[in-house]
């Protein structure tokens, strides 16, 4: 992916929220893609967005106790992804919102008899305090099945590393930021609403950079579609 300029996203995209947690169809012209174009034309952002293959990232699965490669995923277990950023800490809802959209997705490729197709990969920028046990009891509370083997929490081994994956990879900074409003929070971050949903090819078919509060059944449908196609 060609990295675009990271402010000009920001004021185009509307990718920064403010505290809490920083096939083809034919006549598209694309023929890496299933879906149309989408409305908003992102390919200005600095993260990734439509007809973007989604960058290879390889990140420990600290619950399962394995190396998740998204390079495997595409290329052995052929399952479209959906992929987010967050931190369990988050105080103002927003990763909850985040995650509620990858969980509705997954509990309706279960009901439709997909979910081996499907993988759903959300990765954590605060490794410091999002441990496997930590992890494991979010999963509770947001409703995740860690047994359909198809979800996977993703953590880098420091927070360091993590800012580097995802400047990197995926064009979106990351900065600790004091957390004086909030009652025993330590820090915080300026954080991202980005969700990124990509075909069973590892090409990116919708990037929604409005992600906790894009309508839950359009992050469905269109899953389902790019799944099923």
């Amino acid at each position: 992916m060609d990295r675009r300029h990271y402010l000009r996203s920001l004021a185009g995209a509307g990718v920064v929220g403010t505290a809490g947690c920083l096939g083809s169809v034919p006549g598209f012209g694309n023929e890496n893609v299933v879906l149309g174009p989408p409305e908003q034309d992102l390919s200005e952002a600095a993260h990734p967005s439509y007809g973007d293959e989604l960058p290879a990232v390889t990140l420990p699965d600290p619950i399962a106790g394995e190396e998740v490669s998204t390079a495997r995923i595409f290329d052995e277990r052929d399952r479209a992804v959906l992929l987010t950023f967050f931190y369990t800490h988050c105080p103002d809802g927003v990763c909850p919102a985040l995650i509620q959209r990858l969980r509705r997705a997954q509990e309706v490729a279960a009901e439709e008899g997909y979910g081996d197709d499907s993988a759903f990969l959300p990765i954590t920028f605060d490794p410091e305090r999002d441990t496997a046990e930590v992890l494991r009891e979010y999963a509770t509370q947001q409703g995740v099945s860690l047994e359909a083997g198809n979800w996977h929490f993703l953590r880098p081994e420091t927070y360091e590393a993590g800012q580097t994956l995802l400047e990197e990879k995926f064009g979106l900074v990351i900065e600790k930021a004091p957390a004086d409003d909030y009652e025993n929070l330590e820090y915080q971050f300026p954080h991202y609403g980005l969700i990124l949903l990509a075909n069973k090819r590892g090409y990116v078919e919708r990037a929604y950079p409005n992600g906790p509060t894009v309508d839950i059944e359009t992050v469905v449908n269109d899953f389902e579609r790019v799944v099923t196609a």
